[in-house]
């Protein structure tokens, strides 16, 4: 049942979308928005691995940000949302079989994954990639966010080999930010507890082929 609400509330949400005639720019900091991928999950896991620079403030708690993490599957489909605190100048990471695709909003775990990342500023002490349904506002992103992902590439002699890559900032317009939230929010609200992928492992992580 969870699952048909969320559907027509998320067709629901498109439409509203495709009525704006513009798309402007969501404005904030340009490293506040990063995107990268993995693919071959079935032949092995992958990884993300995230820094904070200090950009914000070189101090712990002051200099905190949360990494907001969206996973969505090859049809486009947000399958998994959370949020990471990371403190300045530390590294936490998430592995993409344990922490983004073990608890999917949707039955079936996809070979590939679209990963999201958005650094926003902590709200008391606390992250909340769903934002309780409310875009993130330009002051509310934050800079100083550096990621980086792993993802296995298959090589000529039929082996997979490990690439890493760092995150590609992008332009994060208006409606695309509205969608991470809203999305987000309706998997939290909705989804019983599923979509809610797993918290972030202090220390980085590293991947090899099965």
């Amino acid at each position: 049942m969870h699952q048909r609400i969320l559907t027509a509330a998320l067709a629901s949400f498109a439409l509203s979308v495709a009525a704006f005639a513009a798309d402007p720019a969501a404005g904030g900091p340009a490293d506040a928005f990063q995107v990268n991928y993995a693919s071959n999950l079935n032949i092995g896991d992958s990884f993300i691995n995230i820094s904070n620079t200090g950009a914000v403030s070189g101090t712990d708690p002051a200099g905190r940000i949360c990494a907001n993490v969206y996973a969505f599957d090859p049809a486009e489909e947000m399958i998994s949302c959370c949020s990471c605190q990371i403190t300045p100048n530390g590294l936490n990471s998430l592995s993409n079989h344990t922490d983004v695709i073990s608890n999917t909003l949707t039955p079936g775990v996809p070979t590939s994954v679209v990963i999201k990342l958005l650094a926003t500023l902590p709200n008391g002490t606390t992250c909340d990639a769903g934002n309780a349904g409310v875009p993130f506002t330009a002051a509310q992103l934050a800079p100083g966010m550096l990621a980086w992902g792993t993802t296995l590439h298959q090589a000529p002699d039929g082996t997979y080999q490990v690439t890493e890559n760092p995150f590609q900032t992008a332009v994060l317009s208006t409606t695309e930010l509205a969608k991470l939230n809203s999305y987000c929010s309706f998997i939290q609200v909705l989804g019983s507890g599923f979509g809610i992928c797993k918290s972030c492992q202090a220390g980085g992580l590293g991947a090899a082929a099965k």
